[in-house]
């Protein structure tokens, strides 16, 4: 067990009396391999924000797990986001969570159910139906990574980070596509003296920026970067870590993020690379719904994406996606009978594929055979998680809510030189030691 997990959990154990001590003391006392009656319909309770997951399981109900549903109907309830937090909380402590329920809105809320030993382990119960391998080993990556150590959650939804770029503008110009740093910052060179903004990014948003950040300490130092930084065994403003802050700047010094970066936000970035006015731009696979969407002016068959490059002499891998699972959904320990057991075999056996046939990449194992009418950008990326087995996650991550804020609002200040690598480095680690 790493430091942070341990921290977290004697902060879950000691500090959150509703998942810990309450939800310990109660879990005997409710249904499935608790002890007490089995639940009588496999209930999700999830976010309304999401309007993915459903129509996926209703077609799985009527179709593929007709069966569990006979035996187990679904029935699905919703809780605003802003919500769903204390409610599932409040339904920990009474020992009532439903077989099914969405993650909080921060992993560090679901990191303490998992401590709590409120959850199903996905390791053991998907090995026991033989079903372990329908999850793409990247996503678990990306769990393990976000919720202190555990396989927990299930990734309804799945997405990895990029560089998204404009193939005709660089076959036009004859730019190759950069492995490396220093070839990066020679296309982006290059896209600037022939007219272009070379990377679109949302200084108003600033996550875009923070993330190149990260990512660019993912590739020098290697995948335990930020998580030294949450251990307390580094710290931002270590002279490695300034370096990286200090890489991003100079893209912003340089002119590589245009004028308008501290006001753009995300729509006028997404323009920007959609208008054919920046080649690059980095986000993660969310963007497939705007590439593959009417907005783009370029088209889609015009697009493709690569993997943030490597940093010379670096300790990380270009194969390393940075990735998250959106809001991941998850297994009540309490209510997990034979019938529930029923329901995730079957979910993890079929969901990925009806998920694709519906446009939706998640980290569950698809059929290839689903992929076949999606947009070939669409189909890189999905060949690209299916052959994923490791991720590391971004910026932010792991930060608490204050240093994630301030984290955001001053990126754009250091892009633009109103914030020096050291002070912005110094900004943020000030909020991560005083939460």
């Amino acid at each position: 067990m790493s430091t942070a997990t341990s921290r977290r959990s004697r902060k879950a154990l000691i500090g959150v009396a509703l998942v810990g001590a309450s939800a310990l003391a109660l879990v005997g006392c409710s249904g499935g391999s608790g002890g007490g009656s089995a639940p009588s319909s496999f209930e999700f309770l999830k976010n309304s924000e999401n309007t993915t997951t459903e129509p996926v399981l209703n077609v799985l109900a009527d179709g593929e797990c007709k069966a569990e549903n006979e035996k187990l109907p679904l029935e699905i309830s919703s809780q605003p986001q802003a919500d769903l937090d204390s409610q599932v909380q409040l339904l920990a402590s009474q020992g009532g969570l439903p077989p099914m329920f969405s993650a909080g809105g921060n992993p560090a809320e679901g990191a303490k159910l998992a401590d709590a030993d409120v959850l199903v382990d996905f390791d053991k119960a998907l090995t026991d139906l033989g079903v372990r391998d329908k999850i793409a080993p990247g996503a678990v990556s990306t769990i393990e990574k976000l919720y202190g150590g555990g396989f927990d959650f299930l990734p309804f939804q799945y997405n990895i980070e990029g560089i998204w770029y404009n193939t005709k503008i660089f076959s036009d110009n004859g730019w190759e596509v950069p492995t490396t740093w220093d070839e990066l910052l020679d296309v982006a060179a290059k896209a600037k003296a022939a007219g272009y903004t070379p990377f679109s990014a949302s200084g108003e948003q600033g996550w875009p920026i923070t993330r190149l950040i990260s990512t660019y300490l993912f590739r020098e130092l290697g995948p335990d970067a930020m998580q030294k930084i949450a251990d307390g065994d580094a710290k931002l403003t270590d002279p490695e870590y300034v370096k990286a802050a200090a890489a991003i700047a100079d893209l912003g010094a340089k002119g590589y993020f245009g004028d308008n970066v501290a006001s753009l936000d995300i729509d006028g970035s997404y323009n920007l690379f959609l208008t054919g006015k920046s080649p690059m731009i980095y986000m993660g696979s969310w963007i497939l719904g705007n590439i593959n969407g009417a907005d783009n002016q370029v088209g889609a068959e015009n697009m493709s994406f690569f993997p943030f490059p490597a940093v010379e002499g670096g300790a990380g891998s270009i194969d390393q996606y940075p990735a998250n699972v959106g809001l991941p959904a998850t297994f009540s320990k309490a209510a997990y009978s034979d019938d529930v057991a029923s329901w995730l075999g079957c979910i993890a056996t079929n969901y990925g594929t009806e998920a694709l046939k519906q446009g939706q990449i998640t980290g569950f194992v698809a059929d290839p055979s689903a992929s076949a009418d999606l947009p070939e950008i669409s189909q890189k990326v999905q060949e690209t998680i299916a052959d994923s087995t490791d991720s590391v996650l971004w910026f932010e991550a792991l930060f608490p809510a204050k240093a994630s804020q301030i984290s955001s609002t001053s990126a754009a200040l250091l892009v633009t030189g109103q914030m020096s690598p050291e002070e912005f480095m110094s900004t943020v680690q000030d909020a991560i030691d005083n939460p």
